[in-house]
């Protein structure tokens, strides 16, 4: 087997072997048959194949429900939840845990617009937050979730509450905040119009904005004044956090690490040794933190970040948010409904406790963009069920076409491109939204995507 879900099939004992035709699955990992006629094949994603012809055929066998995971948080060793939305970036999902993540179940509520974070400040108050005009709340752990309005319709990437009343959610160019528990909201001002990707307290007064551009806000009043603080980076900001009052980290595009030492007066660069983007950062201490990001990366650093070293994740797929409950125990979750989990604090190979929400169709497939909104750049990724001719294009809303970013001939499989923002030209096009075109003979699907400069 081979990593474009190929199978061989030998009749001879193994003096020749013919190629077999079966449903495209990526990264096919092992094999197994009952008899002549009936096995199954395994691998990434979730992938489960089934035959029952001895290989002539095979099928793929659902294992429950695509999602990607954009947020993890524990309130201790054993319950913890994971927030996110489906391929088709149309439902949110909230999942549960209460073994540690051994075994993760789906709650009650399945939002009608994608969840981009989680936040819990113990085993029955939570909230989640995404892109919709509501904040949803639970006060019994999950069980029941309420939504509670907030006016608009707004991009909202982060949550975070000090404790039962007093909270801020922050996204596209707002900051919200409550002090009765999320029944009401109230905007603050920013100064700014950047998108903030992430929001963190140490106390009731004191917290920080993460955002575009290099952004970051601090407040010691709760958000009654917001200070722009100077990152010195103008990339874009994915993630704060902090240890203490003084000491914290923020991370973003390129691999890039910044840290603090005195609440955000000046920011350091630190040498994450990747270019990769760097989509959450964890503090246990001043000493001990984790960051993770794309194509499965997860940094360790246990001397205040002088330096971060690559652990192993096990995985190529992307990672939006990493948590600990104490330096050993800890989760990340990322794409394709992945969770890892490590007992020890990452030291060792990290342990793929949850990785079966997963469905590989058997159709084409155009997933929705990511990031979305989007500057400067966004991914675009298509499943195609066999080899095919393809073409994916950037349409205005005029229906006038911008640019073509792949016309080619593709395997079978999961593909992913770029758009950088840029017509045919190389010009950068303006604000506003876009459709993207996937086109296979007289097949054409297309979505929508929001690029904010």
């Amino acid at each position: 087997m081979f990593p474009n879900g190929e199978i061989f099939k030998t009749t001879d004992g193994g003096t020749t072997w013919f190629f077999q035709t079966a449903v495209p699955e990526k990264y096919l990992s092992s094999i197994d048959f009952t008899n002549a006629s009936t096995g199954w094949a395994v691998g990434g994603r979730g992938a489960i194949i089934k035959t029952t012809n001895g290989g002539a055929n095979w099928i793929s066998q659902s294992k429950g429900i695509i999602v990607h995971l954009c947020s993890v948080y524990f309130t201790d060793n054993n319950t913890g939840w994971a927030a996110g939305y489906d391929l088709d970036f149309s439902i949110g999902e909230i999942m549960k845990t209460t073994d540690g993540g051994l075994n993760w179940f789906s709650q009650s509520i399945r939002s009608p617009e994608p969840l981009l974070s989680v936040h819990f400040i113990d085993a029955n108050s939570g909230w989640a937050v995404g892109i919709g005009d509501s904040i949803l709340k639970t006060t019994d752990g999950g069980t029941n979730w309420t939504s509670h309005s907030i006016g608009t319709e707004r991009w909202l990437f982060s949550i975070y509450f000090v404790n039962s009343n007093t909270g801020w959610a922050v996204g596209a160019g707002t900051i919200l905040h409550t002090i009765d528990g999320g029944t009401n909201w109230i905007s603050q001002t920013s100064g700014t119009i950047e998108m903030f990707f992430s929001v963190f307290f140490k106390d009731a007064s004191t917290g920080w904005i993460a955002g575009d551009h290099g952004t970051i806000l601090k407040t010691i009043n709760s958000g009654t004044n917001w200070i722009s603080q100077t990152s010195g980076t103008s990339e874009r900001l994915s993630s704060v956090h902090f240890a203490d009052a003084s000491t914290g980290w923020a991370v973003g595009e390129n691999g890039t690490i910044l840290k603090t030492e005195d609440g955000g007066i000046s920011w350091n660069h630190q040498q994450s040794g990747t270019s990769k983007h760097l989509s959450s950062v964890y503090s246990a201490n001043v000493n001990t933190g984790w960051a993770v990001g794309e194509e499965g990366t997860i940094l360790k650093t246990t001397d205040g970040g002088t330096n971060w070293l690559q652990q192993t994740s096990g995985t190529s797929e992307d990672f939006s948010s990493v948590f600990f409950t104490e330096p050993g125990t800890g989760w990340v979750v990322g794409d394709y409904g992945t969770i890892l989990k490590t007992t020890t604090g990452g030291e060792t190979s990290v342990e793929d406790i949850y990785h079966s929400k997963t469905i590989i169709p058997r159709d084409f497939i155009l997933f929705q963009n990511y990031p979305n909104p989007f500057n400067p750049e966004t991914v675009i990724e298509y499943q195609l069920p066999r080899a095919a001719d393809v073409e994916i294009s950037i349409f205005n809303l005029q229906g006038q076409k911008v640019t073509t970013l792949v016309k080619d001939y593709k395997t079978a499989g999961m593909h992913k491109t770029v758009w950088k923002g840029i017509d045919e030209s190389g010009r950068q096009v303006a604000s506003g939204f876009y459709l993207y075109q996937l086109r296979n003979g007289n097949l054409v699907m297309v979505k929508k995507m929001l690029l904010l400069r």
